[in-house]
């Protein structure tokens, strides 16, 4: 299986947060489906079938995670 870069899991990360934190489930359909489109990536991303797998999956990769935990380092 392709590994995604750092990078990018980070990038996806960070976007699939932000809409979920603005409430992006309840938005236009526009701002749903790109919910959805970054969840698929983050999924398939990390060879996950959800998202809050693949949210783990995509944090133990990025560096400074501590896989006992599912924690990241602070830099």
């Amino acid at each position: 299986m392709l590994m995604a870069h750092p990078a990018v899991l980070s990038q996806l990360i960070e976007e699939y947060e932000s809409l979920t934190a603005l409430h992006a489930e309840a938005g236009s359909p526009e701002v749903r489906q790109r919910m959805a489109d970054v969840a698929y990536t983050l999924c398939v991303s990390t060879g996950t079938r959800d998202v809050d797998t693949a949210l783990i999956a995509a944090r133990h990769r990025l560096p400074g995670a501590r896989p006992e935990d599912d924690s990241l380092l602070t830099a």
